[in-house]
């Protein structure tokens, strides 16, 4: 990373992973600022577009409102105008943008969060991620005082009206077209969120009877007690109802949790694992997977042995996504849900991932269970290491003794990832292991010689 580029970092005032987020009514999630942002925002694309159009998206809180509202305003003063989409998920947004030849797609939410936060999310022409340097421009430009278009040039606003049913031909169309889910029972629970009129459509229009839970949203229910981050629903409503799959989204639909009809709940890991080897069996090329420091070194180890190479990337979609691009790969995600199929969409989709590994099972007249029986999870031990300053944990020599100590007793057989939290003087020491027991022991030994 050169210097000048650290130093745009460093100087970062809003910006964060993955755009603008935090709680409504608190700096910067207040109308003055998304006004400013959306003016600074139209002041960088007309940089380059005389005529910009910005496509805005929300999830379901009831602050999407006021800051859509705002964001309008800031853009429109600036000269630029707006379509807006209403509650539509993360990915559908990334999804128009591109399809509709726009300059910018906007979502307004805060992910898997509670409905007191909220935030911005940014995504190119081409339906990716943008790049610190145009986040740093828009810093730049809420530095500058305001210019005001004249009454002439001030943006318009306009609101897609099919813009769900766009989104829901595109997510049909990720499978093969003789793909039916025609038999089964597949509950889907939206989280209360931007998918709850979306994704029920979907698997209903490919065949599916489909029970809805988590699609009642009204404005303050959005992630509570439903959805990928609470998945507990989701595995009861299968039982009730003996459903084949059951499917929980976040509240911006962008990730996922899958269980199938015996309850068991399928994480990230294992089902990145089901979409890679579905790709070898239909007799596609797949080079290699991207993960992340946490993904379960199980399923590491399974795809070598299918003679896939996985790399690690830092915890977060937006790395991961950053490795699959150096690399040219197609396939990556987290164990979070996040995963990404980048033939398929230029973002993670939790629908359309969703429809990936349901399409794998449906190939190999498999269950799900039986596709990952190769798999099991190695149990992972995580213990919050509180210290009085972060300051000098690397250079630990007790710590690095042990750490090696532990790494030679695992003998490849597991792993110890040791990282600093980013908000609080907390060392996050994990260990993975087959056996649980062990594992616990020599995370708890690890913990001693940080502290010592």
């Amino acid at each position: 990373m050169t210097k000048s580029k650290k130093e745009h970092q460093m100087k970062r005032q809003f910006f964060g992973t993955d755009g603008i987020r935090g709680t409504v009514g608190q700096s910067p999630i207040t109308p003055d600022f998304m006004l400013r942002l959306g003016h600074a925002v139209g002041r960088v694309l007309r940089r380059s577009n005389a005529r910009p159009t910005v496509l805005i998206g929300k999830d379901t809180r009831i602050s999407g409102y006021m800051i859509e509202s705002a964001l309008e305003a800031g853009l429109a003063s600036a000269g630029v105008d707006t379509v807006l989409t209403g509650p539509l998920p993360t990915p559908g947004v990334a999804y128009l943008t591109r399809a509709l030849r726009l300059d910018l797609g906007l979502v307004i939410s805060a992910s898997h969060n509670a409905y007191p936060d909220n935030g911005v999310k940014f995504f190119s022409a081409k339906g990716e991620k943008l790049s610190d340097e145009w986040e740093m421009a828009v810093e730049a430009a809420l530095e500058e005082p305001p210019q005001w278009v004249d009454s002439a040039t001030l943006g318009k606003a306009k609101r897609l009206d099919d813009a769900r049913g766009r989104y829901i031909e595109f997510c049909k169309s990720t499978v093969d077209k003789d793909l039916s889910l025609r038999g089964l029972k597949v509950v889907i629970d939206a989280a209360h969120g931007a998918a709850y009129q979306v994704a029920p459509e979907v698997f209903h229009e490919l065949g599916a009877e489909v029970i809805s839970i988590g699609c009642q949203p009204d404005g303050v229910n959005i992630n509570a007690g439903f959805g990928a981050t609470s998945p507990q629903a989701l595995v009861a409503t299968v039982a009730a109802h003996g459903a084949d799959y059951g499917v929980a989204l976040d509240g911006d639909a962008d990730r996922l949790q899958l269980v199938d009809c015996n309850g068991r709940l399928f994480n990230g890991d294992e089902l990145l694992y089901a979409m890679v080897m579905d790709r070898l069996a239909q007799g596609q090329s797949v080079p290699g997977a991207v993960g992340t420091l946490m993904t379960n070194m199980a399923v590491e180890i399974a795809l070598k042995d299918g003679g896939i190479e996985l790399v690690r990337a830092k915890v977060g979609d937006r790395y991961v996504l950053e490795e699959m691009a150096a690399r040219g790969w197609l396939l990556g995600g987290e164990g979070s849900g996040h995963l990404l199929a980048l033939d398929k969409h230029t973002t993670g989709d939790g629908i359309v991932s969703a429809l990936q590994v349901l399409q794998a099972a449906q190939r190999a007249r498999a269950s799900l269970a039986d596709l990952l029986a190769g798999v099991t999870l190695f149990p992972q031990t995580l213990l919050n290491v509180r210290l009085s300053s972060l300051a000098h944990w690397q250079t630990n020599t007790a710590l690095a003794a042990e750490t090696l100590a532990v790494e030679g007793e695992l003998a490849g057989l597991g792993r110890v990832l040791i990282r600093a939290s980013g908000t609080e003087p907390v060392l996050r020491v994990m260990v993975e292991a087959r056996d649980a027991g062990q594992g616990l022991r020599w995370a708890q030994r690890l913990a001693a010689a940080a502290q010592a």
